[in-house]
């Protein structure tokens, strides 16, 4: 594992590589706004995918390496994100471009304008907790290139059944809510929602090569 401090015009970002011995891809994760790159599901990619070729690097945008609580507009997250982009691509790789929440917003974003070989969303957020009619949609569907979307079957921000049709795949996390945290009346653990997460994006990476 190492970390790089990269300068944006947002500020100065951060990437931690989990680097693969023999990587055919890169798996660039960024971040939602309520929490950093210690959130479950991209610990748990981290720790599975350079296995299988991939390298990931977690991304933190400028705002959580200054220290700030509080993610700044769509606007400057995109800012930031592109650029990290020359650093994730100077391994020479395909670049998928992903993110949780915020974070795959932003890379929907900006997928097609950066080259990104693919997008992971991870909780995309399709739209503001009871209120679907302020979908998030065409962010989702503009993204341009293989986009795989993992979702929570209890997530607030977007159930699996409100997600529109689309050319993109969907893995839904039964019971998990925005975080992937399921309840422990659930008939599935917290540590098979992990495995259900890196099989599935182990097996989606392998599709793209």
């Amino acid at each position: 594992m190492t970390t790089e401090i990269i300068s944006t015009d947002a500020g100065d970002a951060r990437i931690t590589w989990h680097t693969a011995r023999k990587a055919r891809l890169v798996l660039a994760v960024g971040h939602g706004a309520g929490g950093g790159i210690e959130a479950r599901d991209l610990r748990a990619l981290a720790r599975v995918l350079p296995g299988h070729g991939v390298s990931v690097a977690l991304v933190e945008q400028p705002w959580r390496v200054a220290g700030k609580k509080v993610a700044p507009a769509p606007k400057t997250l995109d800012t930031g994100w592109r650029g990290l982009w020359p650093a994730l691509t100077a391994p020479g790789l395909p670049v998928i471009s992903g993110g949780r929440s915020a974070g795959a917003r932003v890379a929907c974003r900006t997928a097609t304008e950066l080259g990104a070989h693919a997008v992971l969303a991870l909780s995309f957020p399709l739209h503001p907790p009871g209120k679907p009619e302020k979908s998030r949609a065409a962010e989702l569907l503009g993204a341009g290139v293989p986009t795989l979307v993992v979702q929570g079957g209890n997530d607030p921000f977007g159930r699996p059944e409100e997600f529109p049709n689309g050319s993109y795949d969907l893995i839904e996390v039964p019971h998990g809510d925005h975080g992937f945290a399921v309840p422990k009346r659930a008939e599935i653990t917290q540590e098979q929602v992990l495995e259900i997460i890196t099989d599935g994006v182990v097996r989606w990476c392998a599709s793209l090569a």
